[in-house]
């Protein structure tokens, strides 16, 4: 593998630097103080829509060429490999809110995916046009409040087929995305045939925003936060009918899909851990040289030195077996990339949460605040640890991948 990034990746990440540096980074404060202007507490949800300053600024990142950086192999994205998207997607990590900005932000990420790879020429005209132009949002509703969901199978919400339409009855939660009012297309995961071998049950369906019976009951707080105009909501599916066509690849077909979505969506969410830790370790740094208690600055503390070299160590860890893992999923595909996948899974997350919760304790009882976007970054980082599957789902298929050589020769 290749560790040096190519000329093209270069000049990508310079500009994206220059471009954070001038318009991100001294807007955080700006983007916060409108998101409280704009009532985005948890209650007022039903009011969520876009932020201005990002809509000010995605003009600006079109026009630098910096837009759809993510999509590999497609004539309608960047055309990045996930390994040349890597350090871009920690370059915007630095953030939480610059995603948006490049066209680069979950769940359409992997909504757009989804589409490219798995939608049909009048499903990805009717819904990834506008998603890469950014003129909507989407979201992905699996998650169950009633099942276990981190095991898929289990997994109730029905999509029964009645003539030219299928009927969809059941209840999610943890919708990401769907509390932003822009947020027009949901995408569906539920059973279609409830007697069919286990893994081929399930089905993926588009489902309009508008579409009668459904209803987004809440946006569900994570720590206290509210993300909006993100949001988590917690669906009602009361007899949704849509067209028969709006069923994605066929019945059947929705854990094959999974695979293909699920795979790049949380390479991503480590790409962004893994800037989300640089700004921990950057403000712990700077924090240690500043504070001197008991007449030595915490920076010459023993206890101080070792949580930040024991950081850097982590960080640089976990970005080289992301990469590893970018690299695989270039090279043979995301199944069989499966177990590099799950390993990063597991390890970016623990990575940034330890690094931040270090930071936070160098910061005092000032880290704890929101002054700093610690405890916000720690509440990501921590959540991310269930976000497309928790830790010990990972765990376990990473160490079934690695006693299947042994398996037979126990037989």
């Amino acid at each position: 593998m290749d560790f040096d990034h190519s000329p093209k990746v270069k000049d990508l990440c310079d500009r994206l630097n220059a471009f954070m540096e001038e318009h991100i980074y001294p807007n955080q404060e700006l983007h916060n103080q409108q998101l409280q202007e704009m009532g985005h507490g948890i209650e007022h949800w039903e009011n969520w829509g876009g932020v201005p300053i990002i809509e000010e600024l995605k003009p600006k990142a079109r026009e630098a060429g910096l837009w759809n950086l993510f999509l590999p192999e497609s004539r309608r994205g960047g055309g990045l490999t996930n390994l040349e998207y890597a350090p871009l997607c920690e370059i915007m990590g630095r953030a939480p809110w610059s995603a948006e900005v490049f066209n680069c932000s979950a769940p359409d990420t992997g909504n757009m995916e989804t589409l490219e790879r798995f939608g049909t020429e009048a499903q990805k005209k009717e819904w990834m046009e506008p998603l890469l132009a950014g003129e909507i949002r989407s979201c992905f509703s699996m998650t169950e409040p009633d099942v276990a969901s981190s095991d898929a199978r289990n997994i109730s919400l029905t999509i029964t087929r009645e003539g030219d339409e299928y009927v969809i009855n059941g209840r999610k939660w943890w919708t990401s995305g769907s509390g932003d009012s822009r947020c027009k297309l949901f995408i569906v995961m539920g059973k279609t045939d409830p007697e069919a071998e286990p893994y081929r049950q399930q089905s993926m369906i588009l489902v309009p925003r508008d579409t009668p019976g459904l209803t987004i009951k809440r946006m569900i707080p994570v720590f206290g936060f509210s993300d909006a105009p993100h949001g988590h909501g917690e669906i009602l599916y009361d007899n949704v009918r849509v067209p028969a066509e709006n069923i994605l690849l066929g019945e059947g077909r929705g854990f094959e899909i999974a695979q293909g979505r699920l795979g790049p969506g949380r390479i991503h969410h480590c790409m962004r851990m893994i800037g989300q830790a640089e700004v921990a370790l950057e403000k712990m740094c700077k924090r240690a040289l500043e504070r001197r208690p008991f007449g030595k600055l915490l920076s010459d503390q023993g206890v101080t030195r070792e949580r930040i070299a024991e950081s850097r160590i982590m960080i640089d860890q976990a970005r080289l077996l992301t990469l590893k893992a970018a690299d695989r999923m270039d090279k043979v595909g995301n199944k069989e990339a499966r177990k590099d996948i799950g390993m990063i899974k597991v390890v970016a997350p623990r990575m940034a949460a330890q690094v931040i919760d270090w930071a936070i304790q160098v910061h005092g009882a000032a880290g704890i605040s929101s002054d700093f976007g610690l405890s916000y970054a720690y509440a990501r980082a921590r959540a991310i640890r269930l976000a497309d599957g928790p830790d010990e789902v990972h765990q376990n298929q990473i160490a079934r991948l690695e006693l299947k050589p042994y398996t037979n020769e126990r037989v």
